[in-house]
């Protein structure tokens, strides 16, 4: 679930979210009364799980924009080993942090800053699976898979999800490589599989 700017008409949140699978399965998540939320409907993360089923046991997971952090806590869920959240507003934030302490999650970590000034720092380690979802109306899509590339927050291999209204251009890294994709309503959203040999080519 991410924010979204206020010039969007303002989309119902629910109470609860709930976790679709893993060990987790039927949690639900607490959500901040918090106006301009998205979420990430239970119909496109249990789509998204099972592509990244293969893949997705032992990962360290990168959840950018991110919300009420579902889809990282999903992560965790399934088997990631760790999961970093970046939220830039304090109140999700904190939010976030309850939800994974309430869940007992200590592989989940929380930092309270903006993602592009975090993408411009140089990670202590490469990611093996990235989700970037920001606010559809901040355009950051293309500047933040250009950091990702730029300062090796990506494993070589690493799996990118990316979530975006059907009518977006995206100017993404032709290291990129479109792994599966599909449309709920008026968003598409799509798993890339980064291919070390094009980033390097």
């Amino acid at each position: 679930m991410r924010s979204i700017s206020s010039n969007r008409r303002a989309i119902a949140v629910p109470g609860k979210l709930r976790i679709v699978g893993g060990s987790l399965r039927g949690s639900k998540l607490a959500v901040a009364d918090f106006e301009g939320l998205r979420p990430t409907p239970d119909r496109v993360r249990e789509t998204l799980f099972n592509w990244l089923a293969p893949y997705i046991d032992g990962v360290r997971c990168l959840d950018l924009f991110a919300g009420t952090g579902a889809l990282g806590i999903e992560a965790l869920s399934r088997g990631a080993a760790q999961v970093d959240f970046v939220e830039r507003d304090a109140r999700l934030a904190q939010a976030l942090r309850e939800n994974l302490a309430r869940l007992r999650q200590e592989n989940g970590r929380v930092r309270s800053a903006d993602a592009l000034a975090v993408l411009s720092e140089t990670p202590a380690q490469p990611f093996d699976l990235v989700f970037l979802d920001p606010p559809f109306a901040s355009n950051l899509w293309d500047e933040s898979a250009r950091l990702l590339e730029a300062n090796t927050w990506l494993a070589p291999a690493a799996l990118v999800y990316v979530e975006s209204p059907l009518e977006q251009t995206l100017q993404l890294p032709p290291a990129w490589q479109l792994h599966r994709d599909g449309r709920a309503g008026a968003v598409r959203y799509a798993l890339y599989r980064r291919s070390a040999k094009l980033a390097t080519s």
